[in-house]
């Protein structure tokens, strides 16, 4: 059995300076960067896992990503085609269908044998920004004491969840298709203290910017990239920081709210914007200013639905809140830096504009402008 596990996850991760005459090129650059960043910006995964474990030894998994990414690293595997314009009543349709499929993506790994569901459903959405879910449903063996899992689909950190019969639980963050730990099923789970928590969902938030934020990355560059004072790019930071922190708060609380199909959309004509405002003026005027404010806003609301995806501890609500806040800001901190430091015995100089600011704002312009459009037409 072992054997056969081990033969099955290896196939699982098999599978799973420029002159006034060079301006072309830059046009190139900026066209392969778009085909390119699609793929990064905004990972559709959103993952979360949650298994609960009865007295009697049933187990139920629920897995919960978004829909249509679902369905087309599915097909890859069932050796079918998403066809173009499916309706939401058709892809769930054929998600119900592609159940096995999805079984054989799941390892749960008990006592050092692999035990498999009985039965796998298909739980559409149940709003159009909400997640998919499939749900197994299976029993575990008689006095199982460890667990190991793997989800062989995904390539982002997700939150594996897990609750004892007694209701105690724990979370558990993976790495993309690496293996949890081996997690004790024989005793209670104790509760996480604040300061793991804290640092559990700092390095979320950081790692939210860095790898993963590639437009919150290119609208701090936008910024950066005005000029090169560093009082003007403090000012611009701080207002962008002020007001992503008050909808980032505000919608974890339910006061506010937008849906990702408007938010992201905006959110990638506000990097066009900062860019193509780079290309005309070089001052901070103060309409940039209350501009840059208001997208802080957007972008805020868009942290809002990642954190609201990743979950919050529910003891510790605010400190997890604030944690992620203060990790997304030392993402876009590190940005900053990254930035000044490879511009910085080069942004006094008379050049400076021609050879960094018009062709990086040309190229993330080009970026923003794409993504608005395909944000639009998705």
């Amino acid at each position: 059995m072992i054997a056969d596990v081990t033969i099955r996850l290896d196939w699982l991760r098999k599978r799973s300076q420029p002159r006034s005459g060079q301006a072309p090129r830059w046009v190139i650059v900026a066209f392969v960067f778009c085909v390119s960043a699609t793929v990064v910006a905004h990972e559709a995964e959103r993952t979360r896992v949650w298994i609960a474990f009865s007295a009697d030894g049933r187990f139920v998994l629920d897995v919960a990503n978004d829909p249509m990414w679902m369905l087309l690293r599915l097909e890859t595997f069932a050796g079918g085609l998403v066809p173009a314009g499916l309706t939401t009543e058709a892809r769930d349709a054929r998600l119900a269908q592609l159940g096995s499929v999805f079984a054989d993506r799941i390892v749960l790994f008990v006592d050092r044998h692999e035990v498999r569901a009985e039965s796998v459903e298909y739980l559409p959405p149940p709003s159009p920004d909400s997640l998919a879910t499939f749900r197994l449903t299976g029993r575990m063996p008689r006095a199982a004491s460890t667990l190991r899992w793997l989800y062989g689909l995904v390539a982002d950190p997700y939150p594996l969840e897990i609750r004892q019969p007694d209701g105690s639980t724990t979370i558990e963050w993976i790495q993309g298709t690496n293996w949890s730990g081996t997690i004790d099923l024989t005793k209670s789970f104790t509760r996480p203290t604040r300061w793991e928590i804290a640092r559990q969902y700092l390095v979320l938030g950081y790692t939210h910017i860095l790898p993963k934020g590639l437009d919150h990355i290119l609208f701090v560059l936008g910024i950066f990239l005005l000029s090169p004072r560093v009082k003007t790019m403090l000012l611009q930071v701080t207002a962008f920081t002020i007001a992503h922190s008050i909808t980032l708060g505000l919608s974890i609380y339910g006061v506010v709210s937008l849906p990702s199909r408007v938010v992201e959309p905006l959110i990638a004509l506000s990097i066009a914007y900062v860019a193509i405002e780079n290309l005309v003026t070089r001052e901070l005027k103060p309409w940039r200013l209350a501009l840059v404010f208001m997208f802080g806003l957007l972008h805020g609301l868009g942290f809002a639905g990642v954190l609201r995806e990743l979950g919050l501890p529910r003891g510790d609500f605010l400190t997890g809140l604030l944690a992620f806040n203060l990790g997304v800001e030392g993402g876009q901190l590190t940005v900053i830096g990254a930035a000044m430091l490879s511009v910085f015995w080069f942004r006094d100089r008379p050049r400076y504009r021609q050879v960094v600011v018009v062709p990086a704002s040309l190229a993330i312009a080009a970026i923003g402008i794409y993504w608005t459009i395909t944000r639009l037409a998705a």
